[in-house]
């Protein structure tokens, strides 16, 4: 047989497979409205349809038993990986069709309501959280600093405040894993994000200069986002503090000319601080992403992000199902994250963003598969 005819058979056994899938597709659908029927009229106690045509052992059993015959590692990989394409495509088109219910309680609203709204931010007056949250709500925002970004959460899921103005994510430093943790162990909805230029600066007491510096103190991610400014500088002493502006505050209370801070230009000027240096960022065009957070249930009907967090079991391919929801839906998955489960070694819940509106149907059926198919599944917000 010439390489021709061999190509010739090999696209004939192609629509062969599609003709065949399409025969066993429609026998699915077939099943699964005649289970909805039955269903609606009270009197089927088939509930396959709640998560596939076969159990998960029956699958299991099925994709073990499908391989075995074959003869190397690889073949019996590939003919498991086929089939378990085909049920993960059949579970798809049954949530589609299906039109299986969300669990969300988050109610949409026209406008976010921001008279006379109470907002918290961690750190001090000129940390980058406040000029975030100057940004976003105007200059006359009635905004207090809180010390910790647990008791920003904590002030908002408690009713104490409307809203808080968090960092989440930085172009140099990355995920800010101790928000994302939080966001899971309080009640609290994302409705809004911004993006913040960074621009550090060395800041000294007045008449210092940089030859003289021998401490450096900010937050931490300020210290990673100047890593290679200060690699230049091998004799300084790197001290972490909770924020850059606490940070620019504490040189400016101990007037020591031997120390100075990494923060904003605006945290120079509010504490009355000598410049040394500026434009010291790694990356200079580094961004922070900040997240405005409420405890009230809601997200704005033009909403065009969906933050969510979910658990899955600890299995071979398990994640790649959960996201896949998201590909057979045709939805943008912007972002994906993962953290540690303090309860359970080394494994690990996963905090995605995707593209989409909760009223959305293509956004409502990926969420019922994710829900289906995780051990815990909230969403976190719409904005």
């Amino acid at each position: 047989m010439n390489q021709d005819m061999k190509k010739d058979s090999i696209i004939k056994l192609d629509q062969e497979l599609i003709q065949l899938f399409c025969k066993r597709w429609k026998l699915i659908d077939a099943m699964t409205d005649g289970c909805r029927k039955e269903e609606k009229n009270g009197s089927s106690g088939n509930h396959w349809v709640e998560s596939s045509f076969y159990t998960s052992e029956e699958e299991e059993k099925l994709l073990m038993n499908s391989a075995a015959g074959e003869e190397d590692e690889f073949s019996r990989a590939a003919v498991k990986e086929i089939l378990d394409q085909i049920m993960t495509v059949t579970r798809k088109r049954q949530y589609a069709r299906l039109g299986g219910s969300v669990d969300c309680s988050l109610q949409p609203v026209d406008v976010l309501p921001t008279d006379q709204a109470r907002v918290v931010f961690q750190g001090v007056e000129g940390a980058y959280s406040h000029q975030a949250t100057r940004l976003f709500f105007g200059k006359d925002v009635s905004a207090r600093a809180v010390p910790t970004f647990e008791s920003a959460v904590a002030a908002i899921a408690g009713g104490e405040a409307d809203y808080a103005v968090l960092p989440i994510e930085n172009t140099t430093g990355g995920a800010i894993g101790d928000v994302l943790d939080l966001q899971m162990k309080y009640e609290c909805y994302v409705v809004a994000d911004l993006n913040l230029p960074i621009q550090h600066a060395l800041l000294g007491v007045p008449g210092s200069s940089l030859d003289q510096v021998k401490t450096v103190f900010s937050h931490p991610q300020g210290l990673i986002q100047c890593r290679d400014y200060l690699e230049k500088h091998p004799g300084w002493e790197r001290i972490a503090l909770s924020n850059t502006a606490v940070s620019a505050k504490k040189v400016l209370e101990d007037g020591d000319c031997h120390q100075a801070a990494i923060a904003s230009e605006v945290a120079g000027e509010l504490y009355g601080l000598e410049i040394l240096d500026k434009g010291i960022s790694d990356n200079l065009r580094n961004t922070t992403r900040f997240i405005v957070a409420t405890g009230k249930k809601i997200y704005r009907k033009d909403a065009g992000k969906v933050s969510l967090c979910f658990e899955c079991r600890h299995s071979t391919g398990t994640l790649y199902h959960l996201l896949s929801n998201f590909t057979f839906n045709g939805l943008n998955m912007t972002k994906i994250e993962s953290r540690p489960i303090p309860e359970r070694n080394f494994e690990y819940r996963f905090f995605v963003e995707f593209e989409g509106n909760l009223q959305d149907p293509a956004v409502q059926n990926a969420l019922s598969g994710v829900q289906r198919e995780a051990l815990i599944c909230r969403i976190l917000g719409n904005f």
